[in-house]
């Protein structure tokens, strides 16, 4: 694989997301045949490239040497989250629409919210994403 579809920088950085999920093939599916992502590694991880970025998908697990008590888990509760992906969107009642159709779940239909056109929707395990659209209207304090 290239560095155009694996996340491994020959210089620089790339940004990475993980998730940690109960079942990876369920996941998959949702950011492939559902968000548009193409899987670029199968398995426990599975990495998939999702636009301009990459979502790196595994089960939990417990403490490791390098990360000596830190647990690994799916949300708890998924109304308790202190991190959340966001999709930026060209035009987001096309994506709400097509998405919806594919099976994802939306808290609710676009909202405007002045500077962006917004709306959450969930994965199959809870884990909340953002889709927004920016108006081109700046607020003013």
């Amino acid at each position: 694989m290239d560095e155009m579809t694996f996340p491994a920088p020959s210089e620089g950085i790339v940004l990475t997301h993980l998730i940690i999920v109960k079942d990876v093939a369920r996941s998959r599916s949702f950011y492939v045949d559902v968000l548009g992502g193409s899987a670029v590694m199968d398995g426990e991880p599975t990495i998939v490239k999702l636009a301009n970025s990459w979502i790196i998908i595994n089960v939990g697990g417990g403490p490791t040497e390098d990360k000596p008590e830190v647990s690994l888990d799916v949300p708890g509760d998924p109304n308790q989250v202190s991190a959340f992906m966001n999709i930026r969107v060209a035009d987001i009642q096309s994506v709400y629409e097509t998405w919806s159709s594919k099976g994802a779940t939306f808290l609710t239909p676009p909202m405007d919210r002045g500077a962006e056109i917004r709306c959450y929707m969930r994965d199959p395990d809870g884990h909340l994403i953002e889709v927004g659209q920016a108006t081109g209207v700046l607020e003013t304090s």
